[in-house]
């Protein structure tokens, strides 16, 4: 079974430290639904290299067991109490991806 993967790219995050409220509702939310976070750059020491459009901004890595699990974490009612904690204004591209076998 192939495992699924969360994908976050903030390519605009003007105060980071905003991100608090949300962060202390979508890790162990994350945590529930199974998913194991890989990366967090740049937070956390981790370093990065940009190329092509060099943007450095955060970005957030998680893996899951499964595609199904993915979904289903995304949709439990913990993570969506989450996304009500994101601040305004804060723009992100969020995907969720199935992996290869």
């Amino acid at each position: 079974m192939a495992k699924g993967y969360w994908v976050s790219v903030y390519p605009a995050t003007s105060d980071p430290e905003r991100l608090t409220a949300y962060d202390k509702l979508a890790g162990p939310a994350v945590q529930a639904g199974g998913g194991r976070v890989l990366s967090r750059i740049p937070s956390r020491g981790g370093r990065v290299v940009a190329h092509e459009a060099g943007i450095t901004q955060r970005v957030v890595l998680i893996e899951f067991d499964s595609f199904e699990q993915a979904v289903a974490a995304y949709e439990s009612e913990a993570y969506q109490k989450a996304l009500v904690a994101l601040p305004d204004g804060f723009e992100r591209d969020f995907r969720i991806i199935e992996g290869i076998d």
